[in-house]
């Protein structure tokens, strides 16, 4: 039987080998914390399940080191209040609300980052600790900040970075605030993905200053934005090459809403295969079209659900060939979608590493190859 340290090695040896992992004050960072004492017990998906359900991998139970030295996310909490030793055994449903990210992901944001020795560092998202202690060995105790929303999630950081020697600064609230004593950071690191910018970022972080953060929404596409402050309160910057998400910070969210009801409406053919949304890149550029918009189906089944005013569309396709789209209520939600992803189109379809985002108090706009290009407005 391994030992949690030769687990370890065989991980890091991998991403290295990959080239994940280069910089070489990360990969001491990574040798050093043991991500077993952050993890504990977990939930693994239920392979083929829908819903999907999980499993709970109990701490210390056959396989479950190896799991935590497995590059992968570990789901700890669902639906905000059930943690894997809650579930008793049982296979259970849920919404992950809390995990420990795949080590490859979150030793490559911190590379990413740039964030070198007495550079102040904010983190949104502390969740498990785990990248919380990388970065405090990195960059020393001092230089850390790290804000998490879940009170429960947050003891239990704590006490695992105790555990390990680490002592940053933790602060237990919404960190879509940022650091209520003030800013002057050189760096924002957010493990949580945002509709929009907070506005409190902009002003928390140093002009000259960096955040990365991942982009998401309401139908769960994604993106990681790399910013630069460029003065107090404005920021511009890129999306990333990749494939990035995270869990949607709980305040951005969708609200909780009654069961569907597919509706009649208003008929006519599609000007697009709704399968395009069903894309990493196409359901992207639908969610930046319809932003307060859930999606469901697939393929050339599409459904959009306005969670603001209850407008709807959806897409089947004909026996003869193309598709129908159905929409009613006064958003003419694939109205958007079509316009946007032939805007998309014109400009070749990019991946994500195409666009670009502008953000201040007048607004937020994600666009495509630079500001004048076409662009869409984040729902602030």
């Amino acid at each position: 039987m391994s030992t949690p340290e030769e687990l370890r090695a065989a991980l890091l040896a991998a991403l290295t080998e990959s080239g994940t992992l280069t910089d070489p004050a990360w990969i001491k960072a990574a040798e050093a914390i043991p991500r077993e004492l952050f993890a504990g017990s977990y939930f693994v998906p239920v392979e083929g399940s829908t819903p999907t359900r999980y499993r709970a991998v109990q701490q210390g139970a056959a396989g479950w080191l190896e799991g935590i030295y497995t590059d992968q996310t570990l789901i700890t909490q669902l639906d905000g209040t059930t943690h894997p030793d809650d579930a008793g055994g049982r296979v259970v449903l849920g919404d992950p609300s809390s995990s420990s990210t795949l080590p490859s992901l979150v030793l490559s944001m911190w590379q990413r980052l740039g964030a070198d020795a007495g550079h102040r560092v904010l983190e949104i998202g502390t969740g498990t600790g785990y990248s919380t202690a990388l970065g405090a060995h990195r960059l020393g105790d001092g230089n850390l900040t790290s804000v998490e929303y879940d009170p429960q999630v947050a003891e239990r950081a704590a006490a695992a970075l105790k555990a390990v020697g680490c002592s940053p600064r933790l602060i237990t609230g919404d960190g879509l605030a940022g650091d209520p004593a003030g800013g002057g950071y050189d760096r924002l690191i957010a493990t949580c993905s945002v509709r929009y910018l907070p506005m409190p970022w902009l002003y928390q972080v140093k002009p000259g200053g960096r955040i990365l953060v991942t982009l998401s929404g309401w139908s769960y596409a994604s993106g990681l934005a790399e910013l630069t402050v460029t003065e107090p309160g404005m920021a511009t910057g890129r999306l990333l090459p990749g494939y990035t998400s995270f869990m949607i910070a709980r305040p951005h969210d969708r609200p909780p809403r009654p069961a569907l009801a597919l509706l009649p409406g208003d008929e006519r053919p599609s000007r697009i295969d709704p399968g395009v949304i069903g894309t990493w890149e196409g359901g992207w550029v639908a969610q930046l079209a319809a932003p307060s918009a859930e999606r469901m189906g697939d393929a050339g089944t599409q459904i959009l659900s306005d969670v603001a005013t209850g407008s709807q569309a959806r897409t089947a396709p004909n026996p003869d060939g193309g598709w129908t789209v159905t929409q009613r209520g006064p958003l003419r939600l694939w109205d958007q979608v079509e316009r946007a992803v032939e805007a998309w189109r014109e400009a070749g379809e990019p991946h994500q590493e195409g666009f670009g985002i502008t953000a201040s108090a007048a607004g937020q706009r994600v666009w495509i190859g630079d500001e004048d290009g076409p662009g869409w407005d984040l729902p602030i």
